[in-house]
Protein backbone atom coordinates (compact mmCIF):
# COMPACT_ATOMS: atom_id res chain seq x y z
CA UNK A 1 0.00 0.00 0.00
CA UNK A 2 1.26 3.39 -0.49
CA UNK A 3 0.53 6.07 0.72
CA UNK A 4 -0.01 9.81 -0.92
CA UNK A 5 -0.49 13.13 0.75
CA UNK A 6 -3.46 14.93 -0.52
CA UNK A 7 -1.14 18.34 -0.21
CA UNK A 8 0.70 16.73 -2.74
CA UNK A 9 -2.56 16.62 -4.64
CA UNK A 10 -3.35 20.24 -4.06
CA UNK A 11 -0.08 20.94 -5.68
CA UNK A 12 -0.57 19.24 -8.87
CA UNK A 13 -4.25 20.26 -9.02
CA UNK A 14 -3.03 24.08 -8.80
CA UNK A 15 -0.30 23.71 -11.45
CA UNK A 16 -2.57 21.72 -14.04
CA UNK A 17 -4.86 24.55 -13.40
CA UNK A 18 -2.42 26.97 -14.74
CA UNK A 19 -0.86 25.13 -17.30
CA UNK A 20 -3.24 23.63 -19.36
CA UNK A 21 -5.05 27.10 -19.33
CA UNK A 22 -1.66 29.08 -20.70
CA UNK A 23 -0.45 25.81 -23.01
CA UNK A 24 -2.20 24.10 -25.62
CA UNK A 25 -1.09 20.41 -26.29
CA UNK A 26 1.38 19.86 -29.29
CA UNK A 27 -1.58 17.38 -30.81
CA UNK A 28 -3.91 20.42 -30.95
CA UNK A 29 -1.59 22.67 -31.95
CA UNK A 30 -0.18 20.39 -34.86
CA UNK A 31 -4.06 19.66 -36.32
CA UNK A 32 -4.66 23.59 -36.21
CA UNK A 33 -0.95 24.07 -38.20
CA UNK A 34 -1.98 20.99 -40.47
CA UNK A 35 -5.94 22.27 -41.56
CA UNK A 36 -3.75 25.72 -42.42
CA UNK A 37 -1.46 24.39 -44.67
CA UNK A 38 -4.88 22.57 -46.70
CA UNK A 39 -6.82 26.03 -46.42
CA UNK A 40 -6.90 28.62 -49.68
CA UNK A 41 -9.31 30.85 -48.89
CA UNK A 42 -8.29 34.28 -47.44
CA UNK A 43 -10.42 34.66 -44.82
CA UNK A 44 -9.95 31.29 -43.28
CA UNK A 45 -6.63 31.28 -43.80
CA UNK A 46 -6.57 34.98 -41.92
CA UNK A 47 -8.64 33.01 -39.07
CA UNK A 48 -6.40 29.93 -38.60
CA UNK A 49 -3.72 32.32 -38.76
CA UNK A 50 -4.86 34.81 -35.82
CA UNK A 51 -5.70 31.18 -33.81
CA UNK A 52 -1.73 30.57 -34.33
CA UNK A 53 -0.54 33.65 -33.28
CA UNK A 54 -2.85 33.65 -30.43
CA UNK A 55 -1.53 30.22 -28.54
CA UNK A 56 1.57 31.21 -29.50
CA UNK A 57 1.39 34.55 -27.38
CA UNK A 58 0.01 32.65 -24.56
CA UNK A 59 2.84 30.11 -24.63
CA UNK A 60 5.62 32.75 -24.57
CA UNK A 61 3.51 35.13 -22.02
CA UNK A 62 1.81 32.31 -19.82
CA UNK A 63 -0.96 34.06 -19.94
CA UNK A 64 -4.72 32.39 -20.80
CA UNK A 65 -5.28 31.11 -24.51
CA UNK A 66 -8.44 32.02 -23.93
CA UNK A 67 -10.51 34.18 -21.63
CA UNK A 68 -12.99 31.50 -20.90
CA UNK A 69 -10.82 29.21 -18.47
CA UNK A 70 -13.86 26.88 -17.96
CA UNK A 71 -15.37 24.72 -15.39
CA UNK A 72 -11.80 22.81 -13.89
CA UNK A 73 -13.25 18.61 -14.86
CA UNK A 74 -10.62 16.61 -12.96
CA UNK A 75 -10.08 13.12 -13.87
CA UNK A 76 -8.57 10.79 -11.43
CA UNK A 77 -7.19 7.42 -12.01
CA UNK A 78 -6.55 6.16 -9.06
CA UNK A 79 -4.40 3.12 -8.43
CA UNK A 80 -6.26 0.16 -6.09
CA UNK A 81 -3.05 0.15 -4.28
CA UNK A 82 -2.80 3.70 -2.76
CA UNK A 83 -4.01 4.87 0.38
CA UNK A 84 -4.72 8.94 0.59
CA UNK A 85 -3.70 10.43 4.03
CA UNK A 86 -4.22 13.82 5.50
CA UNK A 87 -7.27 15.27 4.33
CA UNK A 88 -10.19 14.94 2.56
CA UNK A 89 -9.81 13.94 -1.48
CA UNK A 90 -12.52 16.32 -2.74
CA UNK A 91 -11.61 19.04 -0.62
CA UNK A 92 -7.86 19.05 -1.59
CA UNK A 93 -9.10 19.01 -5.60
CA UNK A 94 -11.54 21.88 -4.50
CA UNK A 95 -8.03 23.81 -2.87
CA UNK A 96 -5.70 23.30 -5.62
CA UNK A 97 -8.51 24.64 -8.06
CA UNK A 98 -9.10 27.52 -6.02
CA UNK A 99 -5.72 28.05 -5.78
CA UNK A 100 -4.59 27.94 -9.32
CA UNK A 101 -7.31 30.24 -10.36
CA UNK A 102 -6.95 32.88 -7.87
CA UNK A 103 -2.68 32.55 -8.87
CA UNK A 104 -3.19 32.17 -12.36
CA UNK A 105 -5.39 34.88 -12.58
CA UNK A 106 -7.98 32.81 -14.30
CA UNK A 107 -11.39 34.19 -14.47
CA UNK A 108 -14.01 32.18 -12.51
CA UNK A 109 -16.78 31.19 -13.68
CA UNK A 110 -18.51 28.80 -11.54
CA UNK A 111 -21.91 29.63 -10.31
CA UNK A 112 -23.12 28.51 -6.76
CA UNK A 113 -26.69 27.40 -7.65
CA UNK A 114 -27.59 26.29 -11.47
CA UNK A 115 -31.20 28.48 -11.21
CA UNK A 116 -30.06 30.98 -8.78
CA UNK A 117 -26.91 31.50 -9.53
CA UNK A 118 -24.11 33.46 -7.69
CA UNK A 119 -20.60 33.56 -8.08
CA UNK A 120 -18.64 30.90 -5.89
CA UNK A 121 -15.67 33.24 -6.50
CA UNK A 122 -12.88 30.75 -6.58
CA UNK A 123 -13.99 28.40 -9.55
CA UNK A 124 -15.06 25.96 -7.16
CA UNK A 125 -16.09 22.96 -6.97
CA UNK A 126 -14.57 20.95 -9.94
CA UNK A 127 -16.61 18.59 -12.17
CA UNK A 128 -14.62 15.72 -10.19
CA UNK A 129 -14.47 12.02 -11.71
CA UNK A 130 -12.67 8.79 -10.38
CA UNK A 131 -11.63 5.69 -11.05
CA UNK A 132 -10.32 2.55 -9.70
CA UNK A 133 -7.55 1.10 -11.34
CA UNK A 134 -4.50 -1.45 -11.01
CA UNK A 135 -1.18 -0.36 -9.20
CA UNK A 136 0.08 2.03 -6.99
CA UNK A 137 -0.13 4.99 -9.16
CA UNK A 138 -2.62 8.63 -9.06
CA UNK A 139 -3.05 9.83 -12.56
CA UNK A 140 -4.24 13.50 -12.76
CA UNK A 141 -6.00 14.94 -15.83
CA UNK A 142 -7.21 18.18 -15.81
CA UNK A 143 -9.53 19.65 -18.76
CA UNK A 144 -10.61 23.13 -17.84
CA UNK A 145 -14.13 23.21 -20.09
CA UNK A 146 -15.52 25.93 -21.44
CA UNK A 147 -19.10 26.39 -22.53
CA UNK A 148 -19.21 28.16 -25.75
CA UNK A 149 -18.98 24.81 -27.08
CA UNK A 150 -20.23 22.85 -23.95
CA UNK A 151 -23.79 24.10 -24.54
CA UNK A 152 -23.84 22.96 -28.14
CA UNK A 153 -23.40 19.06 -26.80
CA UNK A 154 -26.28 16.82 -27.01
CA UNK A 155 -27.13 13.51 -26.12
CA UNK A 156 -30.05 10.52 -28.01
CA UNK A 157 -31.05 7.92 -26.57
CA UNK A 158 -31.42 5.88 -29.65
CA UNK A 159 -33.03 2.36 -29.85
CA UNK A 160 -30.76 -0.30 -31.49
CA UNK A 161 -33.29 0.26 -34.84
CA UNK A 162 -31.76 3.41 -35.34
CA UNK A 163 -28.97 2.11 -36.67
CA UNK A 164 -25.02 3.24 -37.86
CA UNK A 165 -27.26 5.99 -39.76
CA UNK A 166 -29.01 7.01 -36.99
CA UNK A 167 -25.50 7.53 -35.14
CA UNK A 168 -24.00 9.23 -38.43
CA UNK A 169 -26.96 11.68 -38.62
CA UNK A 170 -26.50 12.76 -34.80
CA UNK A 171 -23.04 13.85 -35.38
CA UNK A 172 -23.90 15.63 -38.29
CA UNK A 173 -27.07 17.61 -36.94
CA UNK A 174 -25.57 17.95 -33.83
CA UNK A 175 -22.27 20.07 -35.61
CA UNK A 176 -24.30 21.99 -38.11
CA UNK A 177 -26.78 22.92 -35.25
CA UNK A 178 -24.06 24.37 -33.27
CA UNK A 179 -22.86 26.22 -36.16
CA UNK A 180 -19.87 29.23 -35.34
CA UNK A 181 -21.17 28.99 -31.52
CA UNK A 182 -18.34 26.80 -29.93
CA UNK A 183 -15.81 28.99 -32.20
CA UNK A 184 -14.42 26.40 -34.86
CA UNK A 185 -12.91 24.27 -35.70
CA UNK A 186 -14.00 22.32 -33.23
CA UNK A 187 -13.18 18.96 -31.66
CA UNK A 188 -15.83 16.58 -31.39
CA UNK A 189 -16.04 13.80 -28.94
CA UNK A 190 -18.44 10.84 -29.73
CA UNK A 191 -19.60 8.38 -26.95
CA UNK A 192 -21.74 5.48 -27.76
CA UNK A 193 -23.07 3.08 -25.53
CA UNK A 194 -23.10 2.27 -22.07
CA UNK A 195 -26.15 4.06 -20.02
CA UNK A 196 -27.76 7.89 -20.43
CA UNK A 197 -24.67 9.05 -17.80
CA UNK A 198 -22.31 6.46 -19.04
CA UNK A 199 -22.33 7.70 -23.05
CA UNK A 200 -21.48 11.59 -21.55
CA UNK A 201 -18.64 10.52 -19.74
CA UNK A 202 -16.92 8.38 -22.66
CA UNK A 203 -17.82 11.82 -25.12
CA UNK A 204 -16.00 13.91 -22.50
CA UNK A 205 -12.95 11.71 -22.57
CA UNK A 206 -13.05 11.36 -26.04
CA UNK A 207 -12.61 14.95 -26.61
CA UNK A 208 -8.94 15.03 -24.41
CA UNK A 209 -7.85 11.99 -26.33
CA UNK A 210 -5.12 12.86 -28.13
CA UNK A 211 -5.64 13.83 -31.69
CA UNK A 212 -3.14 11.92 -33.66
CA UNK A 213 -4.81 8.60 -32.13
CA UNK A 214 -7.49 6.24 -33.58
CA UNK A 215 -10.26 4.48 -32.36
CA UNK A 216 -8.44 0.94 -31.70
CA UNK A 217 -11.10 -0.99 -33.67
CA UNK A 218 -10.80 -0.86 -37.39
CA UNK A 219 -14.63 -0.31 -37.69
CA UNK A 220 -14.90 2.78 -35.13
CA UNK A 221 -11.64 4.07 -36.74
CA UNK A 222 -13.13 4.30 -40.07
CA UNK A 223 -16.23 6.21 -38.74
CA UNK A 224 -13.77 8.58 -36.82
CA UNK A 225 -12.34 9.71 -40.06
CA UNK A 226 -15.83 9.68 -42.17
CA UNK A 227 -17.33 11.92 -39.83
CA UNK A 228 -14.57 14.03 -39.55
CA UNK A 229 -14.56 14.23 -43.50
CA UNK A 230 -18.32 14.74 -44.06
CA UNK A 231 -18.10 17.66 -41.23
CA UNK A 232 -15.30 19.38 -42.74
CA UNK A 233 -17.20 19.16 -45.68
CA UNK A 234 -20.25 21.43 -44.28
CA UNK A 235 -18.14 24.75 -44.91
CA UNK A 236 -19.02 26.17 -41.55
CA UNK A 237 -15.09 26.93 -41.46
CA UNK A 238 -12.63 28.50 -38.68
CA UNK A 239 -14.86 30.82 -36.42
CA UNK A 240 -17.95 30.47 -39.10
CA UNK A 241 -16.03 32.19 -41.86
CA UNK A 242 -16.40 29.20 -44.46
CA UNK A 243 -13.51 27.04 -44.86
CA UNK A 244 -12.45 23.74 -45.24
CA UNK A 245 -12.26 23.69 -41.62
CA UNK A 246 -15.03 22.91 -39.44
CA UNK A 247 -13.31 20.43 -37.03
CA UNK A 248 -9.85 19.67 -36.01
CA UNK A 249 -10.55 15.98 -34.66
CA UNK A 250 -13.16 13.48 -34.09
CA UNK A 251 -12.74 10.88 -31.63
CA UNK A 252 -15.09 8.22 -30.43
CA UNK A 253 -15.03 6.42 -27.21
CA UNK A 254 -17.64 2.99 -26.86
CA UNK A 255 -18.88 1.05 -24.17
CA UNK A 256 -21.21 -2.14 -24.17
CA UNK A 257 -24.75 -1.24 -23.76
CA UNK A 258 -27.86 -3.21 -22.71
CA UNK A 259 -29.88 -5.04 -25.65
CA UNK A 260 -33.18 -2.27 -26.05
CA UNK A 261 -30.41 0.74 -26.02
CA UNK A 262 -27.98 2.40 -28.55
CA UNK A 263 -27.19 6.02 -26.25
CA UNK A 264 -24.85 8.48 -27.88
CA UNK A 265 -23.61 11.54 -26.49
CA UNK A 266 -21.85 14.44 -28.11
CA UNK A 267 -19.42 16.88 -26.54
CA UNK A 268 -18.06 19.75 -28.79
CA UNK A 269 -15.02 21.35 -27.45
CA UNK A 270 -13.63 24.83 -29.65
CA UNK A 271 -9.69 24.75 -31.22
CA UNK A 272 -8.85 25.46 -27.81
CA UNK A 273 -9.13 22.10 -26.60
CA UNK A 274 -7.34 22.12 -23.19
CA UNK A 275 -6.17 18.62 -20.97
CA UNK A 276 -3.24 18.84 -18.93
CA UNK A 277 -2.13 14.82 -17.02
CA UNK A 278 0.28 14.62 -14.64
CA UNK A 279 1.17 10.75 -12.74
CA UNK A 280 2.05 10.72 -8.56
Amino acid sequence: MREINVNQLTDVVERLCIEANTHLPGDVKCAIETCRACEDGQIACGVLDNIIENYNIADRENVPICQDTGMACVFLEIGQDVHFVGGDLREAVDEGVRRGYTNGYLRKSVVADPVRRGNTGDNTPAMLYTEIVPGDQVKVTLGPKGFGSENMSAIRMFKPSAGLQGIKDFIIETVEAAGPNPCPPIVVGVGIGGTFDKAALLAKKAIMRPLDTHHPDPFYADLEKEMLDKINALGIGPQGFGGRTTAIGLNIETLPTHIAGMPCAININCHVTRHKTEVL
